[in-house]
């Protein structure tokens, strides 16, 4: 699973758990519900103050947010290589 896809699914179940509506959560921290449903979706990538204001509205850390995310980058066929040295 991709980190933006995780960051979605945690933010998804933390909400809920909260009780908020997206309308709401982005009440509370300061976004708009459509930047809510993007972040929901995996449709954005969020910024680090994102992830700090969403994380004091629903009053968890940050690193509930970003659980079960190792920071790896994803594995493509079309990754860049490093040339070989001469």
């Amino acid at each position: 699973m991709e980190s933006r896809e995780r960051f979605a699914r945690n933010l998804r179940y933390v909400r809920l758990r909260a009780g908020l509506s997206q309308e709401a959560l982005g009440y509370s921290c300061g976004l708009h519900r459509t930047e809510i449903s993007l972040l929901e979706r995996g449709g954005r990538d969020p910024r680090l103050s994102t992830v700090l204001r969403l994380a004091g509205a629903l009053e968890i850390s940050p690193g509930e947010l970003l659980s079960g995310i190792n920071g790896a980058p994803p594995r493509s066929s079309q990754a860049r290589r490093r040339p070989s040295p001469p």
